[in-house]
């Protein structure tokens, strides 16, 4: 065997010894990055979650544009092939006057009066079109378009666009809030992602100054720096390892409790639910992201660490 493999193996035979010598040091490590991994891999679910959740919420806001009884079909045509191009448009869909009297009736049901009242003046409804936005944010290019007085002369004068009045305004608030949910989410993944690396960096850190004795014996040796540094490295590795799995456990065993246990479907916005199928639909994924995270926030802090500490100790010597 090469001496290049065995010193490799060395390596590697060191790091498994450090970590079972240094179980309570390991313990403290491996708990700090679990706190954090576990964080991170929530954040990412929850924010998954809002996205559903904001994504069902704009499937149900749409415009509709009431037409008048004399809009023939070739207006009609043209008209929705016009909006179909639009860029914020992702669905068109015409609803004719019978429609709308059959959807009256079903949603009145209960009420005889109406139902009465609707039947004696025969179809009074409108047709209309419904306009499905790929943007609830961005509705108001749509309402432009409508505008226009070609558009306006097909529309019926005495029923509006339904992106008027306190719809408009109750639309404009709902995307406005989605928007922010989605940013808020984005920022706390990475904000967490931030205060894992510190504190794992920190705490890999007081690990080597623990045993800071050790390594100026293996420098005075005349060790190299990689021989110095591996074991480190290899230890705080299997860290991440340990953490990324734990973090993973502690997950999965949330979500079944959360669902089946406590027979919870919700929590506010966070649908535990959709959360719980979510995370195991894309499992393993996420098993292998926490075990590439822990891996690599561990490899680096730790070789940041060790070449901070080397440094010092090749400038004092």
């Amino acid at each position: 065997m090469k001496r290049g493999s065995i010193t490799f193996w060395r390596v590697i035979r060191t790091g498994f010894i450090n970590f079972v010598r240094n179980a309570w040091l390991a313990v403290a490590a491996i708990a700090v990055m679990v706190v954090t991994l576990t964080i991170v891999l929530f954040s990412i679910v929850t924010n998954a979650t809002f996205n559903n959740t904001i994504a069902q919420i704009a499937d149900k806001i749409n415009v509709s544009v009431y037409l008048k009884d004399s809009v023939t079909k070739d207006q009609l045509n043209t008209f929705m092939s016009q909006l179909r191009i639009l860029p914020n448009v992702k669905k068109v869909s015409y609803v004719s006057k019978d429609q709308a009297l059959a959807e009256y009736k079903v949603q009145n049901a209960g009420n005889k009066d109406l139902l009465q009242a609707i039947n004696e003046t025969g179809n009074p409804l409108p047709a209309s079109i419904q306009i499905d936005p790929v943007d609830p944010s961005k509705i108001q290019a749509i309402k432009n378009f409508l505008d226009q007085p070609a558009n306006v002369a097909l529309e019926d004068p005495q029923v509006a666009t339904s992106y008027s009045g306190d719809r408009k305004a109750a639309i404009d608030k709902i995307a406005s809030a989605t928007n922010v949910l989605k940013r808020v989410g984005i920022v706390a993944i990475l904000v967490f992602a931030f205060v894992s690396m510190i504190i794992i960096f920190n705490t890999i850190q007081m690990a080597i100054f623990n045993r800071r004795s050790e390594l100026t014996i293996m420098r005075l040796l005349g060790a190299s720096t990689w021989f110095i540094r591996g074991p480190f490295v290899v230890e705080s590795i299997i860290y991440g390892i340990c953490a990324a799995l734990i973090s993973v456990g502690i997950i999965d065993t949330l979500f079944v409790v959360s669902s089946s246990a406590l027979q919870a479907s919700s929590l506010g916005l966070l649908d535990i639910g959709y959360a719980n199928t979510y995370f195991h639909a894309h499992f393993l994924q996420f098993l292998t992201l926490q075990l590439c995270v822990g891996i690599v926030i561990g490899a680096a802090s730790s070789i940041i660490a060790t070449r901070r500490y080397l440094k010092f100790k090749s400038s004092v010597k």
